[in-house]
């Protein structure tokens, strides 16, 4: 059994910051990519931020330059530093990562339960 767990998120004024936190737990091998994605109102969901094992991140343009992924391979916890808020950033926000389980020969996608970042006056 493998879990993805976030938490972080929360209500912030525009201009505000938050730092929202996923942590992997159970039988796992591996972790491959992990990334975050958002789903706002009446829209679909897409990709904010992504890092891979060696570190190398891809974000999404409307982020760039305010948001930060970091990953830390020992404790299988991923951080998004969400600086300079806009009221559309404002979503549920998930956690995702590629895991192979402890056993298994091939990775899954697995999914955090989302955390909901509200950026509002």
């Amino acid at each position: 059994q493998v879990q993805l767990v976030e938490s972080g998120g929360g209500l912030v004024q525009p201009g505000g910051s938050l730092r929202l936190s996923c942590t992997a737990s159970g039988s796992i091998a591996s972790i491959y990519t992990m990334g975050w994605y958002r789903q706002a109102p009446g829209k679909q969901r897409e990709l904010v931020a992504v890092i891979k094992p060696g570190g190398i991140t891809n974000y999404a343009d409307s982020v760039k330059g305010r948001f930060t992924i970091s990953r830390d391979n020992v404790k299988n916890t991923k951080v998004l530093q969400m600086n300079s808020l806009k009221p559309d950033d404002t979503a549920v926000y998930y956690c995702n990562a590629r895991i192979v389980r402890s056993g298994s020969n091939y990775a899954t996608d697995y999914w955090g339960q989302g955390t909901q970042v509200t950026v509002s006056s």
